[in-house]
């Protein structure tokens, strides 16, 4: 992979968790793109851009790789949110997520990923393995019949699209879940992969005629949004942990293409101006560790001003896990905050684990 592709890769990865962040502050960094309509579909979309074709014919060395960088970090993760968890209802008397068992501890996280509120935003960590590990060997047996390049994407885009009347059609068991969620996600996956080999040196689709066929589109697909209000639905946003798609057949589809188009866009236009930032590059490394840790920081921030302004702790407890202190004033503050305290306590955590690594003769070859 070529250092400039792998650069802006970087810089998209930190542009995805900074929609991520924003999302969960209910506002957007690109006004009209909502949150939740695409962020999600943008992070497969990279994972699939960072396949490598090695991995066809190496199956073993791919899923060892995948549970190195995906589940041991997430395990490892879930055992500091139950601690701190315990902790929080200790002092405060609420607890913050499922009830403690084994199968909250082990199984949960492939279902739902939400035994612990504050490490909920991890459930996307799991299905990503689990989509990964799926899409290679779909796309094997896919190659093993054919190598058309667009037999294959006309397969995944059946499958992206198929997910969503799935969700209409069968009841939504935790497994119909993990269906349901795979299909969607595959489809991101492989346009991410269809992209980097067969779009990005070949065809120029960032002129000025398709800024205005996106815009447009967008501007359409504007008239299915509902502003947030969860009386009339979610319109263009989705929530793919749940299946949850509301009236919507295809809208969730193509607002997640415009998406990412936008934020290709938005990287072609803004990397030249901060791929020497340090923190922007920082920012797209450890992108892991701020999906992880985030919902923590905020819930701190929170804690910080109450107690500045004199208001019970027991106010905290009658919200969800994403209420923040006055956010007409504060949203903005949680933000940067959030984003800078995560991103190093990111760098401060690969570096502690590269120390642990190289004490036992190791190297750290997983991918943030």
């Amino acid at each position: 992979m070529d250092k400039l592709f792998s650069n802006e890769m970087n810089v998209l990865k930190a542009l995805a968790i900074l929609l991520v962040v924003s999302g969960h502050l209910e506002f957007s960094l690109l006004g009209i793109f909502p949150p939740y309509s695409f962020q999600l579909a943008l992070f497969f979309f990279i994972s699939g851009c960072l396949f490598k074709d090695k991995y066809l014919t190496d199956v073993s060395t791919f899923v060892e790789r995948r549970i190195k960088s995906l589940l041991v970090p997430y395990f490892w993760y879930n055992l500091f949110y139950m601690l701190v968890t315990i902790l929080i209802a200790k002092l405060t008397g609420k607890f913050w997520g499922m009830p403690l068992s084994f199968k909250n501890f082990f199984i949960t996280p492939f279902l739902n990923g939400h035994q612990f509120d504050l490490s909920c935003p991890l459930w996307f960590v799991t299905q990503l393995f689990m989509t990964m590990i799926a899409f290679l060997f779909v796309f094997r047996a896919l190659n093993a019949v054919t190598k058309n390049k667009f037999v294959h994407l006309g397969f995944f885009v059946l499958l992206g699209i198929l997910a969503i009347p799935f969700s209409k059609i069968f009841p939504v068991t935790p497994l119909m879940l993990i269906v349901i969620r795979t299909m969607f996600s595959l489809f991101f996956v492989y346009l991410g992969y269809f992209y980097k080999h067969y779009i990005k040196d070949n065809y120029n689709i960032f002129t000025p005629k398709w800024f205005g066929i996106v815009f447009v589109l967008q501007s359409i697909l504007w008239m299915f949004n509902r502003d947030y209000d969860p009386e009339h639905g979610i319109g263009l946003s989705y929530v793919l942990v749940w299946a949850r798609f509301d009236e919507q057949l295809i809208v969730p589809v193509i607002t997640a293409l415009t998406g990412i188009w936008a934020s290709l866009f938005t990287v072609k236009i803004l990397f030249p101006y901060v791929k020497d930032i340090k923190f922007v590059q920082d920012m797209g490394k450890v992108t892991y560790h701020i999906m992880a840790n985030h919902l923590l920081v905020m819930y701190i921030m929170t804690a910080i001003f109450m107690y500045l302004n004199g208001v019970p702790i027991s106010e905290r407890a009658n919200h969800d896990i994403y209420w923040i202190y006055n956010p007409v004033q504060t949203t903005y503050l949680y933000f940067v905050v959030t984003m800078v305290v995560t991103t190093y306590v990111g760098l401060w955590q690969k570096k502690f684990y590269n120390k642990i690594l190289e004490f036992f003769g190791a190297k750290d070859k997983t991918v943030s």
